[in-house]
């Protein structure tokens, strides 16, 4: 079993940075492929970014590429995002996944075993 706890959200103005942090309980943590997700009032959940089990690989959402950071730390069991010249549409709850899979985590439904409980991130213009 693995328990996810994000913190890091928060107002922010546009062109302002946030760090979420997403901390794992459990001694598995770098076998799991972990991802960052939103979700903006009245639209679907949608995948941000994601990272191997290593930390060797990223990918980014097209919207994001640039501006965020994914990274972890398994010897602290946390995973990170460094969002940068935040804009008004990023506002959203954003939730830290576990995966098995980092291919699973951009999958529809996204192949995913354990979900944080959200953070919210209000970015104003």
């Amino acid at each position: 079993q693995v328990q996810l706890v994000e913190s890091g959200g928060g107002l922010v103005q546009a062109g302002g940075s946030l760090r979420l942090s997403c901390a794992a309980s459990g001694r598995t943590f770098s076998s799991y492929a972990m991802g960052w997700f939103r979700q903006a009032p009245g639209k679907e959940r949608e995948i941000v970014a994601r990272i191997s089990g290593s930390g060797g690989s990223t990918y980014y959402a097209d919207a994001v590429q640039g501006r965020f950071t994914i990274s972890r730390d398994n010897a602290k069991n946390t995973v990170y995002l460094q969002m940068n010249s935040l804009k008004p549409e990023d506002t959203a709850v954003y939730y830290c996944a576990a995966s098995p899979s980092l291919v699973g985590l951009r999958s529809r439904p996204p192949r995913v075993d354990y979900w944080g409980q959200g953070t919210q991130v209000t970015v104003s213009s």
